[in-house]
Order: structure tokens, then sequence, then C-alpha cells
């Protein structure tokens, strides 16, 4: 349709990336040169701003996985539309410090009051500032535009006329020219073991938690001293063991060097499992969001501009964890012998082999992994080399006569690990992974909209790296590691063991979880927790309004090609770059229709991670504020229909 005089969109979700594109419409209403009437209906059951996820009444022992000078919703990128209000997070951490705002609630300011920019915030208070922004928006509006807010679901979109009707829950709807899906994270079907576990679970009376987002749970249904199991070791189990150890009384001692745990004799036995039977490596102590010491040398933005030079569509194993590989290695040897200066006896020549080991030869047949090798089996003693593969499964190769030897083990592990995270730049298996987290952030750019093969996306990047890199680069912060051990220490928390299985004990009444690498009987409880977030993909939705744009056909899945020829369906919707419009079921583009955020999961990757703020004197990567520019470009295009 030609551009009318009067626009109406609809934002569907009121979470970090709807308020990016509300945002990015009011700045761009206010540079218009022909100002036009604008309405935006933003259509949430949950407040504009925090959304579902980031409620400021949630738990403050819910904490952020990133520190505070991180994450922003406001673009600092001086070739799009000047904010018209708003700030990083950071920013206005520190303006409440100095003049905090009358709405804050005593539990806010006191939180406030002691957060630092190094500091991990609550989603509690990340969730304040959301809310924050949007009312500094609204107080900002330019001329000529409303917005009006509904809380409540949107069950349905569908053509009318050249734009669309949106049905909210309850009856009614919503006449727009656009639409915008900014879902964020939907409920998802159980997988087919999941569904057992439920069904058996209500035949026998069990106490079973599905998937959930942590601050939709019910903690108090779990009974005090009685055995939970909990599977998953990510992020969402520290938010399951806060919950269930400080959330119900007891109290972390600092005893000069390590932590003790009081308990409150609520809690219950937590015994957690993972495929890895070990949580996710802690973040080091750094200054800023990548470590200063690590710089890329071979994935670097130089290496990619030539691939693409050379006509290549480059594969993630082939082509792209080669060069990742490299500056890992080189991270890794360059800070051992920077930090450790005995390890090595002749650094300099050592340093020097490995580069030229390291440096690409297109003139030489031989792999440069057997030359690497040989330049470590000449100059560093095998307890000085980096196994990376095994930094992300600890426990690999290992078997335990008992459960309390594994326990013991695990605790050494988190021990260790929080020692590394307090050395920071100084130990060289942190800047190992400072160099893979880096490396990711190079890779966003580099596959995202199809740059690199179907095969290599499904096989590679998502086959393997994924959960690789996540278990390194995504851990918690450094205490969590600390508490946990602590609390394996005072007997409220035991571990099952690498690669468990559960079932259910029909006869006994009893979840149960046995690892083949530990001996003794099966774990057994009556309460089992799944501490993982719902499976974000769209085709196990249970989205009344996903299904209905699956069902009559104005989005699909995106299908991606296996080496082997075979389609395989991808997590995230097919979508047409710039701006992302989806793909309807016959390959034609709906346009007017625009998605941000996770369900561009097979456009991009990566795409739970929030907008990165700029970091003086820091890097800064393309892909840091992908998704505001997302939705800049989202905002520009409704506003030129």
């Amino acid at each position: 349709m030609g551009k009318s005089t009067s626009i109406r969109v609809a934002i569907i979700g009121a979470g970090p990336r709807g308020t990016s594109v509300l945002e990015r419409l009011l700045a761009h209403a206010a540079i218009q040169a022909d100002p036009t009437k604008l309405h935006i209906d933003v259509v949430d059951p949950y407040p504009a701003g925090p959304g579902h996820v980031w409620q400021p009444g949630q738990s403050r022992l819910y904490l952020m996985n990133t520190q505070s000078f991180y994450p922003t919703v406001i673009p600092e990128d001086t070739r799009l539309a000047p904010p018209l209000a708003g700030t990083t997070f950071d920013c206005w951490r520190a303006r409440q410090q100095q003049e905090p705002l009358a709405a804050l609630t005593p539990d806010e300011r006191t939180e406030l009051a002691g957060l630092e920019s190094r500091d991990f915030p609550s989603r509690a208070i990340y969730g304040r500032y959301l809310r924050s922004t949007v009312e500094e928006l609204l107080g900002k509006l330019p001329d000529g535009v409303t917005v009006g807010f509904h809380e409540t679901e949107a069950e349905w979109v569908r053509r009318a006329g050249d734009g669309y009707d949106v049905g909210l829950a309850g009856g009614g709807s919503l006449p727009v020219d656009s639409v915008v899906l900014a879902l964020g994270h939907i409920p998802s079907r159980l997988n087919a073991e999941q569904r057992e576990l439920q069904s058996s679970a209500t035949r026998l009376g069990l106490r079973y938690f599905p998937p959930a987002v942590p601050a939709d749970v019910d903690w108090s249904a779990i009974p005090s001293g009685e055995p939970v199991l909990v599977r998953g070791m990510g992020l969402n189990f520290f938010d399951a063991m806060g919950q269930l150890t400080e959330g119900r009384g007891g109290k972390f001692i600092d005893a000069g060097t390590h932590l003790d745990y009081q308990p409150s004799g609520r809690e219950p036995l937590i015994i957690a499992a993972s495929r890895r039977g070990t949580p996710y490596r802690a973040k080091a102590a750094l200054d800023g969001y990548y470590p200063s010491s690590v710089t890329l040398r071979y994935l670097t933005e130089a290496a990619l501009e030539r691939f693409a030079a050379a006509g290549i569509l480059p594969g993630f194993d082939h082509d792209l964890w080669p060069l990742l590989h490299r500056d890992t290695l080189w991270a890794y040897y360059s800070t051992l012998v920077r930090s450790q200066p005995g390890a090595v006896p002749d650094a300099p020549a050592f340093l020097a082999a490995l580069d030229e080991a390291l440096r690409p030869h297109a003139h030489s047949t031989t792999k440069w992994e057997d030359a690497v090798e040989s330049v470590l089996a000449v100059h560093v003693v095998p307890r000085h080399r980096l196994d990376l593969l095994g930094l992300a499964s600890p426990l690999a190769g290992r078997s335990f006569a008992s459960r309390a030897g594994l326990d013991a083990a695990v605790v050494d592990y988190l021990l260790d690990d929080a020692r590394r995270s307090a050395l920071g730049e100084d130990d060289p298996v942190k800047m190992a992974i400072g160099a893979l987290h880096r490396g990711r952030a190079v890779l966003k750019t580099a596959v995202a909209d199809g740059g690199i093969t179907d095969e290599s996306w499904v096989a590679g990047l998502r086959g393997w790296f994924e959960s690789f890199v996540e278990g390194l680069a995504s851990g918690p912060p450094a205490l969590r590691a600390e508490q946990l051990a602590a609390l394996a220490r005072a007997g409220v928390v035991s571990f099952v063991g690498p690669d468990p299985r559960f079932s259910v004990d029909r006869r006994a009444g009893r979840f149960t979880a046995v690892s083949p690498w530990v001996d003794g009987p099966p774990v057994a409880a009556t309460t089992m927790v799944e501490a993982l977030a719902p499976a974000n993909r769209v085709a196990a939705n249970d989205s009344p309004l996903l299904q209905q744009l699956l069902a009559d056909g104005m989005v699909r899945p995106r299908l991606m090609m296996t080496a082997e020829g075979a389609p395989v369906q991808s997590s995230g919707l097919d979508v047409a770059p710039h701006p992302y419009r989806p793909v309807a079921a016959n390959g034609s583009v709906t346009d007017g229709l625009y998605v941000l955020g996770l369900q561009l999961s097979a456009a991009q990757w990566g795409t739970a991670i929030a907008a990165e703020a700029v970091q003086p004197g820091g890097p800064s990567y393309a892909s840091g504020q992908r998704t505001l520019r997302d939705a800049d470009e989202i905002a520009q295009a409704v506003l030129a229909r």
C-alpha cells in the first residue's frame, strides 16, 4: 500500500525486543520531514519494558549473566536516528545512585546503592531499567504519535485488505497496517521423554516441574528435607539452587579462604545432573566483557573478507573453526608464558615456533594441528598443555567407585574453576575461553543470513560448537561456583554423574537417575525439576498465535539441507532480510509482518543475548548491537509503508 497520512502498527511482545522497536519508531517519527500520524499498539500480558522474563517483582536471587556495563536497549550507533530518551543500563544505574527515581521500591534502592559497573545485577533491577526506559520514552512522544498498551495475549493475526487484524484474548481486534512479532520466550510443547515423565508423575502422585522461566516456578511446592532431582546444570540450575537454599533462609558464610553454608533446615537434598556432570564454567574476573590481553589473529574481519573475495561460502568445521582454534591456542600459550614464566624453558623460541606452526601455509601439505603438536612436544610438558575439548567435559574418561567420590571430584573442579576466574587475565585457561568468547562475537556476523553452508550450520555450529562454547563462555559469576562447592560440602547438593539416564520406578513410585560412570544404585526422588528453558523451536511451540500463523501458512519454519541432502527443520522461522519478514508456506514473502528476536534463530546465531553497550577502550563488534539495528530497519520499513 502507498504511504498514508495515518499509520497503525502492532508490536506483539513488550519485552526488550519490543521495547527496542517502540524506541526506534519514536526516534524515526521525530525526524520525519513530513510528520504523519502514528499509532502504536503494544500487545503483551506482561507490562511493557520488562515483559515476561524481566519482571521487576521477581526474586533478587535471580542474577543476570552479564555485568552492569554490558546491556542496553538504546542504540549508540551515530548512524542511526538519535534516541529521544533512555540510556544504557550502566548509565541508568549510575544515575539512580545520584538521583533515584521516586517510584523505586526500598529493595530496588538497596540493590542499586551497592551495585557497581562490574557487578552482576538481578534480573529484577534490569526489569526496572526496562520499565523506566519505556516511561521515559512515553514522556517524549513526538507530535502526532500515540501509544496504546494491551495487557493481554494476541491470539491471531490475519490479513485484512492491505493490512492486518490482530485478535486479542477475550475478544476484540486491532486493525493495523503492520505487525511486529517480538515474541521472545514462548511456551513450548514437551518432548516425548518429558511427556512420559509428566504422565508418570500424574499417575503416581509425583511432582514434575517441566522446563519453565524460573520466576514462574512455585519453588515452595518442593518439600524440605527430601531429595529433588534437578536435570540441567546451566544457568537455570543456579536459579533453582538459589531458590532452594538462600531462598529458604540458608546463609553463605565467608570463612576467609572459602565459603561455608549454614543451612536453615528447610532445604531439600538437591541431586544435580547434566550430560557433562558439571555446571557451566564460571566467568573470569575482567575489567570488560572481553579480555584486553586477547586479540584475535586468525578469525578476523580480513579473513572473512578473503572468503568473500574468493567467492567461498565457508563451512564451519572446515573454514571458520580452524581459525578460531588457532586463536584459542595462541591465547592459552601466550598467557601461559606471560603468567607462569617457568612453565616453558625457552619462551621466545617456543612462541616463535608456535607462531610459525599456527600460520596458514598455502605451500605446506602438513596438517597444522600436527605441526603444533610437534612444537608442544619439544617445548611444553604435558601438564601445561591445553586440552581444549576436555575443558568442557572435565569428568570425561573418569569413573567413580561411589557418589561420594564423584561429589568430591566436582567440588575440586568448582574450586579450581573459581580460582582460575579470580586470576582473570593471568589464567591461561580463562584466556583460551576468552578467545572463544571474542570469536563468538565475530562468528555471529560471519554466519548470519546464510553466511555459512546449511550443512555446517546443522552439523558444526549448532551440532557441536554451540553447546561447547556455551558451557565454557556463558557461565555464571564465579561466586556461584564457590556457593555450589559450599553446598556440596554441607551435604545440601549431590551429583549424579556424566551421561545420566532418567526413568520412573513405578513399583517404588520414584523418579530415578543413574550415571554409567558412577558405581552404586540409582538415586531416587519423588520430585524432579527440569532446570532448562523451554525449547526455542517454532515447530514445537505452544503459542496460539504462532500456531495460527503456521496453520494459515503465513509463516513457516526454515528447512536446512544436511551434507547427505536431507532436509532438516531448523529452530527458527524462514525469513527474508532486511528487515526480517517471514516467508509464507507458498514461498512468498509476507510484507508488513516483521520478526525480531528469538524466532530469528535460523537466520542469526546467539539471538537470546542482549544488545551490548559500547565499552570505552573495548572492542566493538558488529554483532554487539545487531538486534538494535534490526529494530531500526523494522521501524523505517513500517513508517515507509
